[in-house]
């Protein structure tokens, strides 16, 4: 496959108003996407949502300006996570959703994201059709003229439609009486529906970060700076403190003593209760090469497999549709419960912890004990370009040299970031110290081999 020039590893992503997150493509990928998606029973209807950024207003128009000029019509939806954008898609029967957004970056850049008409986001192939349309309009049809025109309308309460559809992913029989829930939604697409649930499902909620300003988006808060939920928690008494990040497609969690709970810490929980239950499929979970080691095993002494993917949900997808596996996701806390959700979402990676404290009866610090993460440290170095990794003398011997002395009892996994110019180094081990040392050789020898800008 040709490189792209538009697609990162979610979707388009940058600056706003700095290409590629300039209104003129965000135009032809509206474009794009109403021809890359033909209905046959009619027009073609795509959903589009947002996050709460202020470039939000000027894409959001582009974009759906873009796919009627093709003769699509527009379902706009406004400020819905992510995870809504998907599910709504599906719910809406349009045949693609699109949300605009740049996840957990600061309010400065913005991005697109893209799912299917199923719900599920698109393979490369897809995306590699929708970046050749929008960089050869003379591969697009004739735009639309007259009454081939497309519409576009908004729909009432999106985050009303998306709360009662998560609180049907969360078991009958209990409920959240007597329990308090910190909230931090990050200024972010969340900040409605987030504490909507937890209230409707009977829980006393606690919410910050749920006051956007289309700037502070991220800003110290949500799923990337938990600081502030965890010291809500202890403050107001909570019994569990959930962040999410700004589209609301990431969880973090903290205990009832404000100790952090990345996502590994969630996927350990909730398979290890959902395989004691006879609910976990395939054999165990897909994590990502950043998941811990220490998970992998947990999950090997129970006698359950970590399978791999790239770092990515959408890879992560993949590989659980491939291997008929239903939980997976990421130490950042992207997780996905395909029996609930066709992408990453926090508020239900929330309620199936919830489900997990309720059944057991467990504070969630004592099932945050389940497994023991290695020591792991992970150094990112802005680079001049993205050289192969296995081209760089030092680089390469290097990385070689650590996994032979790590000697099966830890990891080594170097990449380069997806959305920036960044060499990611990633090692974890038994011996915290070691593992840094180790780190710090493999970023020496980039360096050396003259890689880091």
């Amino acid at each position: 496959m040709a490189e792209r020039i538009l697609f990162g590893t979610d979707g388009v992503r940058g600056v706003a108003n700095v290409y590629p997150m300039t209104s003129e493509i965000v135009m032809a990928l509206g474009r794009a996407i109403a021809v890359a998606f033909p209905c046959s029973k009619g027009r073609t209807r795509i959903l589009i949502g947002k996050d709460t950024r202020l470039s939000g207003y000027t894409f959001e128009t582009a974009l759906a300006t873009g796919a009627c000029s093709m003769g699509a019509d527009v379902i706009l939806v406004g400020p819905v996570p992510t995870p809504g954008v998907a599910y709504l898609t599906g719910s809406m029967r349009a045949d693609a959703g699109v949300v605009i957004s740049a996840s957990h970056n600061s309010f400065e850049d913005n991005g697109l994201k893209f799912f299917g008409g199923d719900g599920y986001k698109l393979p490369d192939k897809v995306e590699a059709r929708i970046e050749e349309l929008a960089l050869n309009p003379s591969q697009l049809p004739a735009l639309a003229v007259g009454s081939h025109f497309g519409r576009a309308t908004r729909i009432e309460d999106p985050s009303g439609r998306y709360c009662v559809y998560l609180k049907s992913q969360f078991p009958k029989h209990l409920s959240l009486d007597g329990l308090r829930v910190a909230i931090d939604c990050a200024n972010g697409a969340g900040y409605r529906v987030g504490p909507m649930v937890f209230d409707e499902l009977g829980a006393d909620v606690v919410a910050i970060g749920d006051s956007p300003d289309g700037t502070n988006i991220n800003e110290n808060c949500g799923a990337l700076h938990p600081e502030a939920l965890g010291r809500t928690v202890v403050e107001r008494r909570c019994d569990i403190g959930i962040a999410l990040d700004g589209d609301g497609d990431r969880l973090i969690l903290t205990d009832e003593n404000g100790h952090v709970v990345d996502g590994d810490g969630v996927l350990a929980i909730c398979s290890a209760h959902m395989a004691e239950h006879g609910k976990l499929k395939g054999g165990g979970i897909v994590g990502t090469v950043m998941s811990n080691y220490g998970l992998e095993v947990m999950l090997k002494n129970q006698g359950l497999v970590l399978e791999r993917a790239d770092v990515g949900d959408r890879y992560v997808v993949e590989k659980m549709i491939a291997g008929g596996y239903n939980v997976g996701g990421e130490q950042s806390g992207h997780l996905l419960f395909l029996d609930h959700a066709t992408t990453g979402d926090g508020l239900i990676s929330a309620l199936k912890v919830l489900e997990v404290m309720l059944t057991t009866g467990k504070r969630l610090s004592e099932l945050a004990k389940i497994f023991e993460r290695y020591p792991q440290v992970l150094i990112s170095k802005k680079v001049r370009e993205k050289l192969p990794i296995e081209d760089l003398q030092h680089t390469s011997s290097t990385i070689n040299r650590v996994e032979s002395q790590l000697a099966g009892k830890g990891r080594v996994n170097v990449r380069y970031s997806g959305t920036s110019a960044l060499l990611r180094v990633m090692v974890e081990g038994e011996d915290e110290g070691k593992v840094r040392s180790y780190a710090e050789q493999i970023i020496a020898a980039a360096r050396e081999d003259d890689l880091l800008a």
